[in-house]
């Protein structure tokens, strides 16, 4: 019997139905929590009025910094709503160049480019600038942005070796360059690539070693540092500067306006001179699709300039992630130890996962259980996210609510 596009349809209909029904029943169907107000310290949230935020990016408590929105108003005043264009066109803006050369000077690298997402960025930078006699080493854990990446990397580049390392498996990441060297059909680049921070542990890259056993097996070494940006290191340059390191030992750093710089959106890709402007011509992202808009580009300027100026802030994080940290401990919990501002806490069972996070916002904490498939059967967890912008009873609040589900 024919088959119509009427049944087609009702094929597609059917299928989406059937996964919606088993996501509902397993637990994992996502429900979209509407904000009503800025987003700070704490939020409105409708159908449960203010609660403490702690599931946000907002590390530095920029996202409602009076100087930040008001960079945003002056851009839009001055520049207007749209770039209505992608970026070779006209779509460059003069905050573009001005923000650009903020990222090129803050990481102390030649150059920046900004995209709409750092999604977008990772997604330039491998298509962009790999070969078909190259080969991408990537950590298991990495971001879906990466692995995505390197997908389509090697999807539309055919040749392109890839190979995946074990999570902050040195050993096993010295295996897979050693094999890359020896492989004959790799005679081009050899591209390792990791997060700084990896977002659902809480973890960091050994960025030093890597940077050893890249310059041993003479490969280029590329970070995303989304979740280490302002964040990690002295002066909030980054997981590479809580190492010990200069931004120019990393090949190449991605990363996000989205998180700690403004917490408005945008990506970026900061490194040598040359390869930015390899995306400048070929980077399909910035040359298909509008450029980020001006606004977000004036508010993540001022961002990364308060940033510089206020150190006391990165203080200021450091003691809230200690003082959360120990009085989740002391509430009962197991917390995955980490430098970063971000706080596991481990709980195993999804279901469990899930009923802890709804019974917190009950209480007025916002947090967020994450459970299969986004992290390992048996790791379930509660991901909390400290900002500079909690005070102490922001927290105390969250121990207050674990206590009371220990009992």
């Amino acid at each position: 019997m024919m088959t119509t596009a009427t049944d087609r349809a009702d094929a597609f209909h059917r299928r989406a139905d059937e996964i919606l029904a088993h996501l509902e029943s397993t637990g994992q169907l996502k429900h979209l929590q509407m904000i009503e107000g800025p987003m700070d310290a704490t939020i409105t949230l409708r159908d449960y009025g203010e609660v403490v935020c702690l599931c946000s990016n907002n590390y530095l408590g920029l996202a409602n910094h009076p100087e930040v929105r008001q960079a945003g108003i002056d851009a839009i005043e001055q520049y207007g709503a749209g770039t209505a264009s992608v970026r070779f066109i006209c779509g460059t803006f003069t905050p573009h160049e001005t923000l650009e050369q903020r990222l090129a000077d803050f990481y102390g690298v030649e150059a920046a480019y900004t995209f709409t997402s750092c999604w977008n960025a990772n997604e330039a930078l491998f298509p962009t600038l790999c070969e078909p006699e190259d080969c991408i080493i990537s950590d298991e854990l990495n971001h879906a942005s990466i692995i995505d990446a390197v997908r389509l990397t090697t999807t539309i580049k055919k040749g392109i070796r890839k190979a995946v390392y074990k999570h902050n498996d040195l050993n096993d990441l010295e295996t897979k360059l050693r094999a890359a060297r020896g492989d004959e059909q790799v005679t081009g680049a050899i591209w390792v690539v990791t997060d700084g921070v990896f977002s659902m542990e809480g973890d960091l890259a050994d960025l030093p070693k890597m940077r050893a056993l890249c310059d041993k097996y003479g490969a280029l070494l590329v970070v995303d540092d989304s979740h280490g940006t302002g964040v990690m290191g002295d002066t909030g340059r980054g997981t590479h500067e809580h190492f010990g390191m200069k931004g120019s030992q990393i090949d190449f750093i991605t990363g996000t306006l989205g998180k700690a710089l403004g917490g408005g959106a945008g990506g970026y890709i900061a490194g040598p001179k040359r390869g930015i402007d390899l995306l400048v011509q070929r980077g399909r992202p910035t040359l298909f699709s509008n450029a980020l808009p001006v606004t977000v580009a004036a508010s993540a300027d001022k961002a990364i300039e308060i940033l510089m100026n206020e150190p006391q802030r990165m203080q200021r994080l450091r003691d809230n992630v200690a003082h959360a940290r120990q009085g989740i401990k002391d509430a009962g919990f197991d917390v995955l130890d980490s430098p970063t501002a971000i706080c596991p806490i481990i709980v195993h069972d999804t279901a469990r996962a899930i009923a802890m996070s709804k019974r917190l916002l009950e209480m007025g904490v916002f947090v967020i259980g994450f459970g299969y498939p986004v992290v390992p059967e048996g790791e379930a967890r509660l991901r909390v996210q400290i900002s500079a912008a909690h005070e102490r009873h922001h927290l105390d609040a969250l121990f207050n609510c674990l206590k009371k589900l220990r009992n």
